[in-house]
């Protein structure tokens, strides 16, 4: 599923409050040599500099993406008990959430952001989560955002989200025809090409899902998926050459890609 960027600069301007504690106390100081530099340069600013809003958002975001989900909860948490009406918060708090695998409380402050301020961004990480699990307010929402005329990119977003929807829910019919909709709005959308290729795969058409995988790798030949998916394909057709060198092209751009070291590891041993 397709994971939005925050809105760094959208945000910000909601994040205009003080605050007096030392935020950067919070995190486990004692396990400081276990993480990252540049984080602890993070931390330590924080506790320099506590009111700045911008250096807390930093905090929160850096935590987050060295999967420090909980700390950052933490911060956000101290931020919302002195700020509970601030948008930003807790949008920020339902993209941790939802990093977090914890899709009951990714609802929760999505919901509260939409009530606080009904911007498309929230609505839209609403839709998205409503599509993946099987919602069709999925569907209600995508409609309400697109009549908003805001441009093709939300557009694409939301043919995206219910191209989900349909793909989750088993019609592949519905599902094709949005992903579609999508691709047409956004040519480069990377997630549509994937989905729509495995709407065929799951068919077991592995002839056609790989011309969608192959396809994709010519809009963006430095997308790793796009060869795992092609590498899935061969390793079901049994050919098995291909298979491994297509795991191998995705692990070159993306060597933290498990799929395809353990891909890899498969083919070799029936070789």
């Amino acid at each position: 599923m397709k994971r939005f960027l925050f809105g760094s600069i959208f945000l910000v301007q909601f994040f205009c409050f003080s605050c007096n504690d030392e935020p950067g106390a919070n995190t486990n100081e004692s396990s400081n040599n276990k993480i990252p530099q540049t984080l602890q340069n993070i931390q330590l600013a924080v506790q320099q500099n506590p009111d700045s809003a911008g250096l807390r958002l930093k905090l929160v975001y850096a935590l987050d993406s060295n999967n420090l989900h909980k700390e950052a909860m933490m911060q956000l948490d101290s931020l919302i008990a002195k700020d509970s009406l601030n948008y930003g918060l807790w949008y920020t708090k339902g993209q941790v959430a939802e990093n977090a695998e914890d899709t009951l409380l990714a609802f929760q402050c999505y919901g509260r952001a939409a009530n606080i301020y009904e911007s498309p961004e929230a609505l839209r990480a609403l839709a998205n989560l409503y599509a993946e699990t099987k919602n069709n307010r999925a569907l209600l929402i995508c409609s309400r955002i697109i009549a908003l005329g805001l441009g093709r990119d939300y557009d694409a977003d939301c043919n995206f989200i219910s191209g989900v929807y349909y793909a989750r829910t088993g019609d592949s019919k519905m599902a094709l025809r949005f992903f579609d909709a999508a691709i047409a709005n956004q040519y480069t959308y990377m997630e549509a090409y994937i989905e729509k290729g495995l709407i065929f795969f799951d068919r077991k058409e592995y002839a056609e899902a790989l011309k969608v995988f192959q396809f994709a790798a010519t809009v963006d030949n430095l997308y790793a998926d796009a060869y795992y998916y092609q590498a899935r394909c061969y390793e079901q057709m049994k050919i098995k050459d291909s298979a491994a060198l297509r795991f191998k092209q995705s692990l070159q751009l993306d060597a933290n890609l498990k799929a395809a070291s353990d891909g890899l590891k498969r083919v070799n041993d029936l070789k």
